[in-house]
């Protein structure tokens, strides 16, 4: 796990001390080791901070160049089948000088070309050089679990782990982008290939580009998509698929495992975590899981849930304790996460990565169980939905939806009323809204110059699939997972220079989830996860309640209240220059005060604040 650094421009001198001086801006990235390479007329840079997890030895140096093939190479991430690889390009009379994955990766761009990416099964963010061809080649994993900006005007490419390198540089603009503004007051991030910043990128999931030096030639283009759901009419045989999971989950775990430093377990007690907690028992004789607890918080501590599962596997477990959660956290975390966004549990994934480095340098998690597998509560909500009011007259269901769009923000059910005027045969609703396309356009002052460009819905339509499951968990997969969930996973473990690996995203996993899971094995109107259930029946303890789901949360409306949550809130929004209109935001507390469920939302708003701010972003 690291982060990177790279540039093609013709204004060569000032970018080369820009790339120095702005490694330094994500040495939390790679604390271990770093480094810089330029091309003989300095046109091209890249630079390279490691936090050095396979061979630790300086032969896993980057940026790695190899002069008999010309190649460089900067890489952020872990290739899982990294020995596999490397074993057939031995055969293809290969030979290599250290037991890094990157170099593994390098040779395999030699042999196989861009092609190469549908060998590689990990979590990667890179960029290659190919000095013969005179071009440039970037690529990102297909769930997105590591991060790539980039910026491409003018015949200059510019590209970074994260976006506060580019910012560093003086020569680049930071304007806002108001399309994905209004994304990020809709849904609470921004998606897809945009940013928030206007010229500026995402290179999304399951994406490369490639930029041809002597004929300014740019291409990007998707090279992995999710399988469609074969033998959709056909009953499965449950067996089968439990024993393939079981198989493919014990695959990935296996590889996950392996580092060359001290490895651990994030156990939280729930479905997903336990199951990776009794199959990591199997490969290892004594594993180190690790729990975070909140005291005073019940409601979101699951302590006991996650000791019995230690103690079922016998695991070397840690609880971890975390005090009461600072406001003070907020500016930092705005300023790591780059893009504004509206998800409060960054604090205690933060804070337990934090205690968590202290005991060892990767972790592996649970994430992308819900997506893949239909875990989420939204799912059963909206198949109810579908299944008992879809029959209901198109002139009622209007009605209903209209009455919800015009209740108050945090009005509980207001999303699904309004869902209610989605045709559920081609659409599918965006119940995780924050604010509607009204509410966002009395939201910023008239001082800005701001309007609500109401594409934002259309982004997350789905795809061409015509089972509604398939359509929310694809949406999810490729939109709240990526843009939200692994984000939030990714800044604020690496910012505690912690590795967090997920195995629910092997690419065998997602592409058999997908491919082979009938939807009634995922999600229904009354059930969850259903298939991932049965196998936890068959490995965790008799007494393990499958269907307990508790999220990783903050009691943030709780501290909303009173206190020091409650007055950096107000100081934000209160602001002479605060962006949100003061009537509107008093409104949202007010209601927050009455019971409303307004806390996301305005922790979205001072997010935003804090973000701008800090960036000196204009509109």
């Amino acid at each position: 796990m690291c982060g990177f650094i790279g540039y093609f421009s013709k204004n060569s001198k000032s970018d080369k001390e820009w790339l120095i001086a702005s490694s330094k801006l994500i040495v939390h990235r790679g604390p271990d080791d770093n480094g810089e390479w330029f091309s003989e007329d300095q046109k091209i840079g890249f630079a390279h901070r490691r936090l050095a997890i396979l061979d630790l030895s300086n032969l896993g140096h980057q940026p790695m160049h190899l002069n008999k093939l010309d190649l460089t190479i900067v890489f952020n991430g872990e290739i899982y089948n990294h020995v596999d690889l490397r074993n057939e390009l031995k055969q293809l009379g290969y030979k290599f000088l250290s037991n890094s994955d990157t170099e593994v990766l390098l040779l395999a761009y030699s042999q196989w070309g861009e092609n190469c990416l549908s060998k590689l099964n990990g979590m990667f963010a890179f960029a290659i050089y190919d000095n013969k061809r005179k071009k440039i080649f970037l690529a990102r994993d297909r769930a997105g679990e590591k991060p790539l900006f980039y910026y491409f005007k003018n015949n200059s490419l510019y590209f970074g782990s994260e976006l506060k390198t580019l910012l560093s540089n003086p020569n680049l603009p930071r304007y806002l982008d108001e399309v994905s503004f209004d994304s990020y007051l809709s849904v609470g991030y921004v998606p897809g290939n945009r940013c928030i910043l206007k010229d500026y990128n995402k290179l999304p999931p399951a994406h490369a580009l490639t930029y041809e030096i002597n004929t300014n030639k740019f291409n990007l283009w998707k090279y992995w998509k999710i399988p469609e759901l074969l033998n959709r009419d056909e009953e499965k045989n449950e067996d089968h698929l439990l024993e393939e999971l079981e198989l493919l989950l014990n695959q990935s775990i296996s590889r996950q495992l392996v580092a060359d430093v001290p490895v651990g377990v994030l156990l939280s007690g729930g479905v997903d975590s336990s199951l990776i907690t009794a199959i990591a028992a199997k490969s290892s004789s004594k594993i180190s899981t690790f729990n975070v607890s909140f005291p005073g918080h019940e409601k979101h501590n699951e302590s006991e849930h996650a000791k019995r599962i230690a103690n079922y596997f016998n695991t070397n477990h840690t609880e971890l304790v975390v005090e009461e959660n600072s406001a003070d956290l907020m500016p930092i975390l705005s300023k790591q996460f780059d893009e504004p966004m509206a998800d409060s549990s960054m604090f205690p994934t933060f804070l337990l990565s934090k205690i968590v480095r202290q005991h060892c340098k990767v972790a592996v998690g649970g994430d992308g169980g819900d997506e893949i597998f239909g875990g989420y509560n939204h799912y059963s909500r909206l198949l109810w939905i579908k299944k008992n009011l879809s029959s209901l007259p198109n002139w009622l269901k209007k009605s209903i939806g209209f009455c919800g769009s015009i209740m108050p923000e945090g009005f509980k059910g207001k999303n699904y009323l309004e869902a209610l005027s989605v045709n559920f045969e081609k659409d599918i609703p965006l119940v995780q809204n924050f604010f509607n396309s009204s509410t966002r356009n009395k939201l910023i002052n008239k001082q800005q110059k701001y309007f609500c460009s109401n594409k934002t819905n259309q982004t997350f339509l789905g795809d061409k699939e015509n089972d509604f499951l398939q359509k929310l968990t694809r949406r999810d997969f490729e939109n709240y997972l990526a843009d939200d969930i692994l984000v939030k996973v990714d800044r604020a473990s690496m910012l505690n220079s912690l590795e967090i690996r997920s195995p629910f995203l092997d690419k065998n996993i997602i592409e058999f989830a997908f491919a082979k899971i009938p939807s009634y094995l995922k999600s229904t109107s009354n059930n969850k996860k259903i298939l991932l259930k049965k196998l936890a029946r068959r490995l965790l303890p008799s007494d393990f309640d499958t269907n307990r789901k508790q999220g990783f949360s903050i009691p943030l409306a709780k501290w909303l209240k009173a206190g020091p949550f409650r007055e950096l809130f107000w100081d934000t929004l209160n602001s002479n220059d605060c962006v949100f209109e003061k009537k509107i935001v008093k409104k949202l507390l007010s209601n927050q005060d009455r019971g409303f469920n307004n806390a996301e939302r305005l922790f979205a708003l001072v997010q935003f604040e804090l973000w701008r701010k800090n960036y000196s972003i204009e509109f």
